[in-house]
């Protein structure tokens, strides 16, 4: 799995002119699927988003997790992740995977991230053509791959 963290002071999902979905301060985060991923992979990255210090403390300091805040996560899916440009100019998007299995893991995803937060979170609807809009609070930007762990 690989994902886009963005630390938001507000996010939303818009399908069809309609707003989906919406989130006040908190994370949005962009999830990229591949064949190889597994639950173990889920489960390291809902920890580590719900647990990462991205936020300021009382004296400027990132600190908090968007736990520690009270915050907000609005999870899109967004197979583009997984797009390889080695060759020409049009990405390649082999890695990222099917429906069939990225679908299944994107809805446990959306569980283990509401029990590691202890609460609901927003989403993006799979497979839709949707407007993501974002105020980058910072900005802050952290790119994570299971796969990498780093």
């Amino acid at each position: 799995m690989r994902v886009v963290i963005q630390r938001v002071t507000a996010a939303s999902v818009t399908i069809n002119q309609n707003l989906y979905s919406s989130i006040s301060a908190g994370l949005l985060v962009l999830l990229g699927i591949e064949d190889a991923d597994t639950d173990d992979d889920i489960r390291w990255l809902s920890q580590k988003i719900v647990q990462l210090r991205v936020f300021d403390d009382e004296n400027g300091v990132m600190n908090l997790s968007v736990k520690d805040i009270g915050g907000d996560i609005l999870l899109v899916s967004q197979f583009t992740l997984h797009a390889s440009t080695r060759k020409g100019n049009r990405p390649s998007y082999i890695k990222a995977s099917k429906p069939e299995f990225a679908i299944p893991m994107y809805e446990k995803m959306i569980q283990q991230l509401e029990n590691d937060l202890g609460k609901k979170i927003a989403t993006g609807e799979f497979g839709a053509e949707m407007k993501v809009q974002l105020l980058n609070d910072g900005p802050v930007t952290i790119i994570i791959d299971t796969k990498i762990k780093e």
